[in-house]
């Protein structure tokens, strides 16, 4: 199992219990960063084992290198000396050890290709952390404005803001009443300033009148002296 398979196991199992949950979506977020600093730090730790586990294996082909080398003399420097069956047999024991120097040598290339691996998950698990952190910022942000939307509906909801305004509603029905009652007071009653001015304008109007009156009986006789 790949470590972004088994990272994704455990994030989603534990995300799966917080929502059960109903925890904050801030703990998801802090939870999922978290998750991949520790697999980060487990996979680093992982590959410098690996990379131990190299370097003596390396440490080991070059020594068994070397003693094969010191078989190949020695089997040169029995022949030397006409003794063939010592020459031989460092030839075998020279062969046993290229046998084991080229097992290691299989060994390590598999270690090499799996070191080569982890720096290439390694890199983009870094990459998906950088990430994660720099949305962590605007995804706070949007649920710290999505819980204020849904906490001020709520109020807008509230069976108390809406008795409070139907109270509302009432102290200005009141109010009208009250006013309309002051109006009606008022209504038929005429003020001393209110009468002398009715006064002075039919005053002006029986004026205006007779004047109208004045003009017409002039207008017929000159009409009728034609």
């Amino acid at each position: 199992m790949g470590i972004f398979s088994r990272l994704s196991d455990i994030v989603n199992a534990n995300i799966n219990a917080i929502l059960d949950r109903a925890e904050d979506p801030r703990k998801i977020i802090r939870l999922i960063i978290q998750e991949m600093e520790d697999t980060l730090v487990e996979v680093r730790s992982s590959a410098v084992q690996t990379i131990a586990e190299r370097r003596e294996i390396e440490r080991r082909i070059d020594l068994l290198a070397r003693t094969e080398a010191e078989w190949s003399r020695r089997a040169e420097l029995a022949l030397t000396h006409s003794r063939e069956d010592l020459a031989r047999g460092a030839l075998q024991a020279r062969a046993e050890v290229t046998r084991e120097r080229e097992a290691l040598a299989v060994q390590l290339q598999q270690i090499v290709l799996g070191l080569s691996q982890q720096d290439a998950d390694i890199a983009k698990l870094q990459a998906k952390l950088a990430d994660a952190k720099s949305r962590e910022k605007a995804l706070l942000s949007r649920h710290g404005i999505a819980s204020s939307r849904v906490k001020l509906r709520q109020k807008l909801h509230d069976e108390r803001l809406t008795d409070a305004a139907a109270r509302f509603e009432q102290v200005e029905r009141s109010l009208d009443a009250l006013e309309g009652k002051v109006e009606s007071f008022d209504l038929g009653r005429r003020t001393l300033a209110d009468e002398i001015g009715s006064l002075e304008t039919d005053a002006a109007i029986e004026l205006e009148l007779a004047a109208l009156k004045a003009r017409m009986a002039s207008g017929a006789d000159t009409k009728s002296d034609a």
